[in-house]
């Protein structure tokens, strides 16, 4: 019998599978598609203080390999999703983690002390890398002193949950940034959220997005991803033993254990279920098939065991 669960800072997982923040809503909207009971945890969208109508359309653009968005941290707000949303995510009998945005750190601490009296929600995803809002988020995401600060204080009022910090890829060194949440007590690490990118009508000579730029996710991104992973796993995360979500272009199987083998504990799979929402559970039978082929009972000894090529 192959052993999937994993340990997420002392949040049991029956697997390493998740929801990307942003792709799944609030658990109601892929409910007729797949059964999401079969994740290890669901992480919502983001969630701020009051409600935001986030960016005018368009907002999603198909590109080669990938998608381009700039929703805008849409959201219901969080008096809304107490009241209408958590009933439903305590039918779905997971972990929850829910991503949390500001444009203000007052603002992300309000979410996060009120989150700690909600017995569902296990951890809070401090989103601090969101490259498609024009204040806050990708602010604080680039900046290492501001990313200790905000993780400093989201640390204090978490209470019961685990603090996961979400890291922003559109920075020269992604180590860099991770130390700094690492040092200001992060718990886990999400990474890497989407690139900063921009599509062109070639007719009109305009940008796609109503907003000119917006987050490139999906298969294009997966090797850069998986580079990054791997560097903070080695470089920061690997000695302070704080586990890593993965995210970006997690499509098959083989994605899902490349990530592994970068060092991942968790697999957050997000624009591969606007194309397939049951690729979840293939992806979840194609590691218990790759580990029972490996000789493997658990996911234990392929976390972060590449062996990097020695140069000739």
């Amino acid at each position: 019998m192959i052993d999937l669960s994993v340990d997420l800072a002392g949040v049991k997982l029956a697997n390493p599978l998740m929801t990307a923040s942003g792709t799944c809503g609030y658990a109601q909207e892929y409910g007729s598609y797949v059964d999401l009971r079969q994740l290890g945890a669901f992480i919502t969208k983001s969630i701020t203080v009051r409600p935001r109508l986030g960016n005018p359309p368009g907002r999603v653009v198909e590109t080669r390999a990938g998608m381009l968005n700039a929703i805008g941290l849409a959201n219901v707000g969080l008096e809304a999703f107490l009241k209408e949303k958590v009933p439903l995510l305590e039918d779905l009998a997971l972990p929850v983690f829910v991503n949390v945005a500001g444009t203000t750190i007052e603002d992300y601490l309000a979410v996060i002390e009120a989150l700690a009296e909600v017995k569902v929600v296990r951890g809070v995803e401090l989103n601090v890398s969101c490259p498609n809002v024009k204040e806050g988020g990708i602010t604080f995401g680039v900046d290492p002193v501001q990313i200790e600060h905000i993780t400093r204080r989201a640390k204090e009022r978490c209470g019961k949950n685990i603090l996961i910090v979400k890291l922003s890829p559109n920075v020269a060194d992604i180590a860099i940034t991770a130390r700094a949440a690492i040092a200001a007590g992060a718990d886990a690490l999400s990474l890497v959220n989407t690139f900063t990118a921009m599509a062109i009508d070639v007719e009109t000579a305009r940008p796609l997005l109503a907003n000119n730029t917006g987050g490139l996710s999906g298969p294009a991104i997966h090797p850069i991803a998986v580079y990054m992973v791997h560097r903070v796993y080695t470089q920061a995360a690997r000695a302070a033993k704080v586990p890593i979500i993965a995210m970006g272009g997690i499509q098959h199987w083989r994605d899902a254990v490349e990530f592994l083998l970068a060092g991942a504990t968790g697999l957050a799979i997000g624009t591969a279920l606007f194309v397939d929402p049951a690729c979840l559970l293939a992806i979840r039978d194609g590691i218990a098939d790759y580990l029972r082929r490996q000789g493997h009972e658990s996911l234990d000894p392929i976390i972060g065991s590449l062996t990097l090529n020695t140069a000739s």
